[in-house]
């Protein structure tokens, strides 16, 4: 199973919750991992990282609800919360934000705290673990969330590598990049064309 096969199968075993909170989840509503629009590159440990993202049917060709879940997070129990959260964007119209209308519904499904930052209530953290194991009505149990976690913050950082030049006459030494160098050697001020070491050109020697 993909993530996103993972993602509209809990979808489609939330919609009998939804459907009782009386704010049935529109026919059209399509889940995938992928990053928000804005801060969602933001540090782990920042509150305004963002997790989760509902885009209106007005946004897509084919007038589908588009949910997105961030790849920054992998945890069975955050990703399912995010998407409940998601999915009460997808439920109600695309101006009732975190509103009355949203705060209502994300209650009686189950979520708590900063309606911009909801976390799941045991009781809701339960249901969605029973839905995920459900496999007498729906055929077969979701299991973990299938992912592995993005993080940028990992990627190793590596500057521009400067190489130094010097005059083999004055002495005179000056760094440059292997950009400038592909142009040419720079001239040392005494007139004296520059070298650069063997060291320097050839980054595993």
């Amino acid at each position: 199973m993909t993530r996103e096969e993972w993602l509209n199968a809990m979808t489609h075993r939330l919609r009998a919750a939804f459907a009782a909170a009386g704010n049935p989840l529109p026919e059209r509503v399509r889940v995938s991992c992928g990053w928000p629009s804005s801060r969602g590159l933001a540090s782990p440990i920042s509150k305004s990282r963002t997790v989760g993202q509902c885009w209106p049917a007005e946004c897509s060709a084919d007038g589908t609800r588009e949910v997105f879940v961030s790849p920054a997070i992998r945890d069975t129990a955050q990703v399912a919360a995010v998407l409940v959260h998601e999915l009460c964007h997808a439920a109600l119209p695309p101006d009732a934000g975190h509103k009355a209308n949203f705060r209502r519904l994300a209650l009686k499904m189950g979520l708590t705290g900063k309606m911009t930052a909801t976390e799941a209530s045991p009781q809701l953290a339960a249901r969605l673990n029973a839905l995920a194991a459900d496999a007498a009505q729906y055929g077969s149990e979701l299991g973990d969330y299938p992912h592995a976690t993005l993080d940028r913050s990992s990627q190793a950082r590596q500057g521009t590598r400067m190489v130094k030049c010097e005059c083999p006459t004055c002495g005179y030494t000056v760094r440059t990049t292997r950009k400038w160098l592909a142009v040419g050697l720079p001239v040392c001020p005494c007139g004296e064309e520059m070298t650069t070491s063997a060291q320097e050109e050839d980054p595993g020697g």
